[in-house]
């Protein structure tokens, strides 16, 4: 049978809002009393430390790793060496558009992610 989960208090959750930039200034007064404190977004790449030539590699890895193989075990699906697949997760080889398929095909995820 299920549970209730207990929910926990909230004491302050974060509100955005698209207004038209005539009527930001005015926006900000009205809430300046309610506000905590101010914060700055990053993007997710910052947040985690990941350059944008790493991300292939990543993804590749990341891939790899969910399917449960080995450098070993993904080159020989998709028909290449394993140092050429250690090479493309450590950035110092590039992913081609028909590499990135065949490693889209044997990972089981879109290969736009490769490039």
């Amino acid at each position: 049978m299920l549970e209730r989960t207990k929910a926990r208090p909230t004491e302050s959750i974060e509100l955005r809002f698209l207004v038209p930039a005539s009527k930001a200034e005015e926006v900000r007064r009205a809430v300046a009393p309610f506000i905590t404190e101010e914060t700055s977004a990053v993007s997710w790449r910052e947040a985690v430390g990941i350059a944008g030539e790493e991300l292939p590699g990543v993804c590749l890895r990341g891939g790899r790793v969910k399917e449960g193989l080995t450098q070993a075990a993904l080159a020989k699906l998709v028909g290449i060496p394993q140092r050429h697949v250690s090479e493309m997760e450590h950035g110092k080889r590039p992913i081609g558009k028909e590499m990135a398929k065949r490693l889209g095909a044997a990972l089981k995820v879109g290969y736009k992610v490769f490039l």
